[in-house]
């Protein structure tokens, strides 16, 4: 399996979790159970701006070190902007059926505020991005990320990506300390009090959560690079880091268990709080997303040359499910397939909130249903699409992380 196919898979795997998580059903659905994320302080959304930097340092990389600096940073810009039109596009049609569905502006509430078509204050800070609907923030962070990656891309392709990591550190820090918090008070007060007394309004702090995708950003830049041999830094014969990233993975699952039901004395979880904040990315998620992303890497890369059968087998595992067609296809149009499910959470939701509570039977086929939904716009941008030759997609591919060994 090539390289980009195994990235694929994986942002499809991502994509679906993250359409189980957001279905929200009165009286709960038993498939949210299902998730890593019940397993350590990794998420979906962690995974998935991840790869994005991932790839967007792959892909543009490449295309900056073959056409220029210009050329590349056109072309960025150039999906910012289409990117920006399916952030508001999906604004306006959830509005839209706001006027138009009995009941939608009651069930909605929570999830648009006092949002309306009419409000052009609102209107405004959603397009500036101070104010999120629920569900809809990933693709902003997302856009913000982008916007700032020429210069990133360009900064590492000088050699300077230490620099890069430096600053993004520092970022993250200024979060953890709560320093953009001198500019979002003043504006969410302004806002709060010229609207319906809600003010900014966002699930990710920016400057907490950049560390994820530029993490991602540096490590596919310097990939195109080909300043570092994958097989190389996940060597099957050296495994302290892959054991020391099962030793933290281990050590959060039962604090994971324990504050998902409650279990956590408070005293401890007085302390333990302050660290585990997921709109600030904390200390907590960072720890134990770097050494899930890096078993994770080392079971994918390392895992089938390991003498290890077992290992092997995992390894294998992991492969397959990556390998599943339709996670493949969700992860080529990943962030049209994330604009969607949007819209099928809404719609979902609002059923909920029309028909009164379902049987757990019936939410898992309303789920299952969704699922099958969510690929429409795959299927549809790739209705014309001409199959490339093997030979031809390898060639285009640098020879970093080849195809796993069966």
């Amino acid at each position: 399996m090539k390289r980009l196919d195994v990235i694929d898979g994986m942002r499809g795997y991502f994509l679906v979790f993250m359409l189980i998580n957001h279905l929200v059903f009165a009286g709960g659905l038993w498939l949210v159970q299902i998730n890593h994320r019940n397993l350590a302080f990794v998420e979906d959304a962690q995974g998935f701006v991840f790869l994005s930097g991932l790839l967007t340092g792959m892909v543009y990389a490449r295309k900056m070190l073959k056409d220029g600096y210009a050329v590349a940073r056109d072309r960025i810009w150039s999906r910012v902007f289409e990117l920006y039109r399916y952030a508001m596009g999906i604004v306006l049609v959830i509005l839209a059926l706001q006027l138009v569905l009995p009941g939608a502006s009651a069930i909605w509430t929570n999830w648009l505020g006092g949002t309306r078509l009419d409000d052009p204050l609102r209107l405004a800070a959603i397009a500036g991005f101070l104010f999120q609907p629920t569900f809809m923030d990933i693709l902003p962070q997302y856009i913000v990320y982008m916007f700032f990656a020429p210069a990133i891309i360009w900064l590492c392709l000088q050699g300077r990506w230490t620099t890069v990591a430096i600053v993004s550190a520092l970022l993250w820090m200024a979060a953890q300390l709560g320093l953009q918090r001198a500019l979002t008070y003043p504006v969410s007060d302004w806002l709060a009090g010229a609207s319906d007394k809600e003010g900014v309004r966002a699930s990710f702090n920016l400057l907490g959560w950049q560390v994820v995708f530029y993490a991602g950003l540096i490590a596919g830049t310097l990939t195109s690079m080909k300043k570092i041999e994958w097989t190389r830094v996940f060597d099957p014969q050296k495994d302290f880091l892959a054991k020391a990233a099962l030793a933290v993975c281990v050590f959060f699952l039962p604090l994971r268990i324990m504050t998902a039901h409650q279990l956590m004395p408070g005293i401890v979880l007085e302390k333990f709080g302050l660290m585990e904040v997921r709109a600030d990315f904390g200390p907590v998620y960072l720890l134990n997303f770097a050494a899930v992303a890096y078993g994770l890497a080392w079971l994918l890369i390392a895992g089938p040359r390991h003498e290890n059968r077992t290992i092997r087998r995992i390894a294998g595992g992991l492969t397959n499910l990556f390998s599943l067609g339709f996670l493949q296809l969700l992860g080529r149009h990943s962030l049209q397939i994330y604009v969607w499910h949007v819209l099928i959470v809404y719609a979902v939701f609002y059923l909920d909130g029309r028909f009164g509570e379902f049987s757990q039977a019936t939410k898992t086929v309303i789920a299952f249903g969704s699922l099958a939904l969510l690929s429409l716009p795959a299927l549809w941008r790739e209705r014309n699409r001409t199959a490339t030759p093997p030979k031809a997609a390898a060639a285009k591919l640098p020879p970093v992380m080849k195809p796993a060994a069966t």
